[in-house]
């Protein structure tokens, strides 16, 4: 159970991470939140069959859209934490180190450029919007920023815990 408690709260910690830097970046930087009801949609027509879309913008959208994006934003910082612990061990959530969290959220940074930017239609990497570069570096510093919170949350866990 405590692999599943560590992971909930280091996961938790960690998006909330990336949560607050979009808001900084989108203060600082001028850069738009991202659009989880887009994600939410995605994640819906997924239980209709439908795992890809030209535009997911174009698609029809989907009553709880936006709920059901949160969610799964947290639910998907949670799963990489659950990573984290099942091959670091629980050890490494009682000292945890930075390289290995940092190694998560750079790895991270796979599932957009793979999976779900292609199937939201912009393609792999990016590749189909505007600007992919600036594309590209955002979902880096992100992700980057979601291993600096995984490492943080687990300090504050460690801490909390008294370990």
């Amino acid at each position: 159970m405590d692999h599943v408690y560590s992971a909930l709260f280091i996961g938790v910690g960690a998006t909330l991470a990336t949560d607050l830097w979009a808001i900084a970046r989108a203060r600082l930087l001028r850069v738009p939140m991202p659009d989880w009801g887009l994600v939410g949609r995605w994640f819906a027509h997924m239980a209709r069959g439908r795992f890809r879309h030209e535009r997911i913008a174009a698609a029809e959208p989907v009553r709880g859209e936006r709920m059901i994006g949160w969610i799964a934003h947290y639910l998907i910082g949670i799963a990489f934490a659950g990573a984290l612990l099942a091959t670091c061990g629980l050890a490494w959530a009682h000292q945890p180190t930075l390289a290995p969290a940092l190694a998560v959220g750079l790895v991270s940074v796979a599932a957009p450029f793979l999976l779900m930017q292609p199937a939201l239609g912009a393609g792999v990497a990016a590749r189909r919007t505007p600007r992919p570069n600036v594309a590209r570096m955002h979902s880096l510093i992100t992700h980057t920023v979601f291993g600096l919170g995984l490492y943080a949350a687990a300090i504050v866990l460690a801490t909390i815990s008294g370990r």
